[in-house]
């Protein structure tokens, strides 16, 4: 069953075309995996260093291959530089 992925991050006051040219290559990383399905980025229109990733696999497990691959956990230590607080994840069922 397809799942949704949330994934909120809160940036420190960093050069925004910085984050995004790291989304940009953690997705295209991701787009190269079993399961991947899509994703989008949202940036909070009140707190403009608050993103949230919506990303769409075809299995929980899928995600959670990609989230333990090496080349992921380097992307999230450097991410993890420009954090103001930890990575948050949610995973949802797509449909009952």
């Amino acid at each position: 069953m397809a799942v949704k992925v949330l994934i909120r991050r809160k940036f420190k006051n960093v050069d925004k075309k910085e984050i995004m040219a790291m989304l940009i290559k953690a997705r295209s990383n991701a787009m190269g995996m079993n399961g991947y399905i899509s994703a989008e980025t949202l940036v909070n229109v009140e707190d403009p260093h608050s993103y949230l990733m919506l990303a769409m696999w075809q299995t929980k497990e899928d995600w959670e291959a990609y989230k333990k691959s090496t080349i992921r956990q380097n992307f999230e230590k450097e991410f993890a530089k420009l954090l103001e607080k930890e990575v948050n994840y949610e995973v949802f069922n797509m449909g009952m």
